[in-house]
């Protein structure tokens, strides 16, 4: 028993020690605003305290669109898009709690409800009166909540390989978010956090591996280990899932545009079926050969048809009047 005992402490201190070693430290913050905190950027205090990273660009009495991006990312996701789209609309995106710049969350409440406060929060802190709002994956998911509870704010919603149609999905994934759903290991590989992980999962994630490019990792890499961002991964990571329910869903009425990479291995092309049986007024645009990501996979293809969508719903909309 002793000798068991002694052979049990070697492993625990081994173990101790390894992850000490090998463990990943916060980012610094000045040095990561410096680098990706500049101009247009900015640093903007919203009602309920909480401070946020955010870009504003375009014409301030164009049609404003709102970005949200997905799990893990930043709003940076949204660059072929903004650069394609700020000649002509208000280009709007920022960090959510817990990812990018912005951080944690003033009171580390990463529920979807406050998730969609804060779009609430950023477009009255903009003096949105309606907007269109538009989201990847997690950030779909968010918009899909928002437009059932705000329908009055928005011109319209897209909806970009979005989260919380019921379906289950089939194969592996992405190896990130399987690691991060495991309550140990996630909570070990958190703190561990290889950058080589970061690559792997980022590959897996898309269908055009060639985005996935040094720039990209480094970015995602640095943005995981933004003081609070790992904490926030462990505490939504740690949150049941509730699907939307198909009789919520019908209810939103807003012109919707379902955006969807059919290759897509985190949320499958059966969920943009769902979300098209049961929105009453969407629009498909499905892209073969596509992944998680047709706005950083597919830019060119993605844009023209959102602003082929966007046109045909501006008519409806009332002009904006300059401030």
């Amino acid at each position: 028993m002793k000798r068991l005992l002694k052979i049990l402490a070697v492993i625990v201190a081994l173990l101790v020690i390894a992850f000490f070693i090998l463990r990943t430290p916060d980012t610094d913050p000045e040095e990561m605003r410096a680098k990706y905190g500049t101009a247009p950027s900015q640093f903007v205090t919203l009602a309920n305290g909480q401070e946020l990273h955010l870009r504003d660009e375009g014409p301030r009495d164009a049609m404003p669109i709102v970005l949200l991006h997905g799990s893990n990312a930043d709003m940076s996701t949204w660059q072929p898009w903004a650069e394609a789209l700020r000649n002509d609309y208000r280009v709007i995106r920022f960090d959510q709690i817990g990812h990018g710049l912005t951080g944690a969350a003033f009171d580390e409440d990463y529920s979807g409800d406050r998730f969609i406060e804060s779009v609430h929060l950023v477009a009255d802190r903009l003096d949105l009166d309606r907007f269109v709002l538009a989201g990847n994956s997690m950030g779909g998911g968010i918009a899909m909540g928002f437009a059932m509870r705000h329908p009055e704010r928005l011109s319209g919603l897209v909806l970009v390989d979005a989260g919380g149609a019921p379906i289950r999905r089939e194969g592996g994934g992405n190896l990130a978010f399987t690691l991060a759903q495991m309550p140990v290991v996630g909570n070990v590989m958190s703190a561990m956090l290889p950058r080589s992980i970061v690559e792997r999962s980022l590959k897996q994630s898309v269908s055009k591996t060639e985005i996935v490019d040094d720039a990209m990792v480094d970015r995602y890499f640095d943005m995981a280990r933004y003081p609070g961002n790992r904490a926030a991964t462990r505490a939504r990571f740690s949150q049941e899932r509730v699907p939307f329910e198909a009789e919520q869903v019908a209810r939103v009425t807003v012109p919707t545009l379902v955006m969807w990479g059919e290759e897509d291995s985190l949320i499958p092309y059966t969920a943009a079926g769902w979300f098209m049986e049961h929105l009453p007024n969407a629009t498909l645009a499905n892209y073969p050969g596509i992944g998680h990501l047709p706005q950083e996979e597919a830019p060119e293809r993605s844009v023209a048809d959102l602003k082929a969508w966007l046109a045909g719903i501006a008519g409806n909309e009332p002009a904006i009047e300059p401030a």
